[in-house]
């Protein structure tokens, strides 16, 4: 359960202005009740404003009548007190000084370790153009001897769940090999 926000501020309104049990309020708040306790006796935040969680919409006053009520309930966070979840914005992604020369040794990786995938994925997963990438590509690139390939994800550039969905949708999109030129290819091996 997640804690209400400013919890030791919110422990202490509702030490001074409730009836709540020490483990009621440190149950809702997550502190420990002997934590609880030394704010009631002063000897913790005696000198806190304390946060009015009514006012502020992490509960309502009838929960908190509710559990003076009874010692045994616990006091709920209302449903309206979770902030919203952050929708991640498509569109160019900024990518700070030190990693940007990090970024033609993740192309470097991805053009030899995963030749599935096109310039254009390439360019969406680590933010980099295409132009880049052909440098990389042939060898033309300003820097192309320094430049050693290693993963985009532990250079920070992408997440690992970006790399494995842009992987599978390229996999996907691979043309599948039939099994006759797999058989051919088998033999002229062996043979």
């Amino acid at each position: 359960m997640p804690a209400p926000l400013m919890p030791k501020a919110t422990a202490v309104w509702l030490v001074e202005n409730t009836s709540l049990t020490f483990d009621q309020i440190a149950d809702f708040c997550q502190l420990h009740p002997l934590e609880i306790q030394a704010i009631a006796d002063g000897e913790v935040a005696n000198q806190m404003q304390g946060l009015d969680p009514v006012a502020n919409g992490q509960t309502t006053a009838e929960e908190i009548e509710r559990c003076q009520a009874d010692p045994d309930a616990r006091l709920k966070l209302s449903p309206q007190a979770h902030p919203p979840q952050v929708v991640k914005h498509r569109g160019p992604r900024y990518t700070p000084i030190s990693k940007r020369q990090d970024k033609p040794d993740a192309i470097a990786f991805l053009l030899k370790s995963h030749p599935e995938l096109t310039d254009t994925n390439i360019s969406k997963l680590i933010g980099t153009t295409k132009p880049t990438i052909a440098a990389v590509r042939d060898r033309t690139h300003w820097n192309a001897p320094n430049i050693k390939p290693r993963h985009p994800v532990e250079l920070g550039l992408c997440t690992f769940d970006e790399f494995e969905r842009l992987l599978a949708q390229a996999r996907a999109r691979r043309p599948v090999a039939d099994n006759g030129s797999a058989d051919a290819d088998a033999e002229r091996l062996e043979g």
